[in-house]
C-alpha cells in the first residue's frame, strides 16, 4: 500500500481505538455472507491467508471453521487482532509485496483491498493472492466499491467503552476527480480518554476506484478465472461487487 497509508494515525496510534470505532459485533453479518462463498469445513481444517488483516474482525468470524494466518501493514492493527484473535498466525506484510513459501486453500481480502489506488497497486496485490493460493484453491475479494456503483455518501459512528474511553466520527467519501481511478475519504474523529479529556482528529484517506472490467481484466492477467457475484446485505447501504476467483489446478 502507499506509505502514506502506514503512516495515517487511523492504523497507527489510534489502532487502540478501534474496537470502539468499528466494533467486532459490526462484522457478523457480512462475515457470515463471505463464509457462504468458501468450502464447506474439512479436517483437518482448510488455510486461509487473510491480506489486509486490519484489527482481524473478519477472522473472528472465520477461523471457527479455517486455520487463519492474516497479514497486514500495520503493527499497530495486527497487535489489536491478536488480542482479538490470539489463535491466529499474524504477520507483518505489504499485501503487494509478500512472498511465503507456502500456498493456502483460500486467499481473502477484504475492504483493505481498496488502498489499491492504481492498477499497478492492484494488480501487484493480486499477484500476491495468486502466488500463494494452491491450485484449484480460491481467492476471494470483497472492495467497498467499483465505479457502477459508487455513490458520495457519508455515515456517523463510535461506542463507548468499558474502561471509559468513548468514540464518535463522522466519515465523508467523495471523488474529486471522476476522470482518475481514487476516491477520498474524509474522517473526523472525536476521542474521550477514560480521565475526561477530549481530542479531534481529522485525516484524508485516498482509496482505489475500478471498474468491473478492470478488476475481472487484471484477475485474468495474472492467472485468476474469475466472476462478479452481488453481495446479499442487510445493512442499510448498496449492496458490494464480490470478486470470486479460482487458480486453474493446472
Amino acid at each position: 500500500m502507499p506509505d502514506t497509508v502506514a503512516d495515517n494515525q487511523f492504523y497507527g496510534e489510534l489502532a487502540s481505538w478501534w474496537p470502539l470505532i468499528s466494533p467486532v459485533e459490526d462484522y457478523a453479518g457480512e462475515a457470515a455472507y463471505v463464509r457462504s462463498l468458501l468450502p464447506n469445513a474439512q479436517t483437518p481444517r482448510r488455510t486461509l491467508l487473510e491480506l489486509g488483516s486490519g484489527g482481524g474482525c473478519m477472522a473472528f468470524y472465520l477461523k471457527a471453521d479455517f486455520a487463519m494466518t492474516l497479514a497486514d501493514l500495520s503493527p499497530q492493527m495486527l497487535a489489536v487482532s491478536a488480542n482479538l484473535n490470539p489463535d491466529c498466525e499474524h504477520l507483518l506484510a505489504d499485501m503487494r509485496t509478500m512472498r511465503l513459501r507456502r500456498q493456502f486453500d483460500i486467499v481473502f481480502a477484504h475492504d483493505a483491498i481498496m488502498y489499491m489506488t492504481t492498477e499497478a497497486d492492484l494488480h501487484a496485490a493480486m499477484t500476491t493472492a495468486f502466488k500463494h493460493c494452491r491450485p484449484g484453491g480460491l481467492a476471494v475479494f470483497v472492495p467497498d466499491d467499483t465505479t457502477e456503483i459508487f455513490e458520495p455518501e457519508s455515515d456517523v459512528g463510535g461506542t463507548d467503552g468499558d474502561d471509559g474511553r468513548g468514540v464518535r466520527f463522522l466519515d465523508w467519501t467523495h471523488d474529486p476527480d471522476p476522470a482518475d481511478d481514487w476516491v477520498a475519504t474524509e474522517y473526523a474523529f472525536v476521542l474521550r480518554h477514560a480521565e475526561g479529556s477530549i481530542r479531534l482528529v481529522h485525516e484524508t484517506h485516498r482509496t482505489g476506484l475500478f471498474t468491473r472490467s478492470t478488476w475481472l481484466r487484471l484477475l485474468g492477467d495474472v492467472g485468476f478465472v474469475a466472476e462478479r457475484v452481488t453481495e446479499t446485505t442487510e445493512e442499510d447501504r448498496h449492496p458490494r461487487d464480490v470478486f470470486v476467483a479460482v487458480r486453474p489446478a493446472r
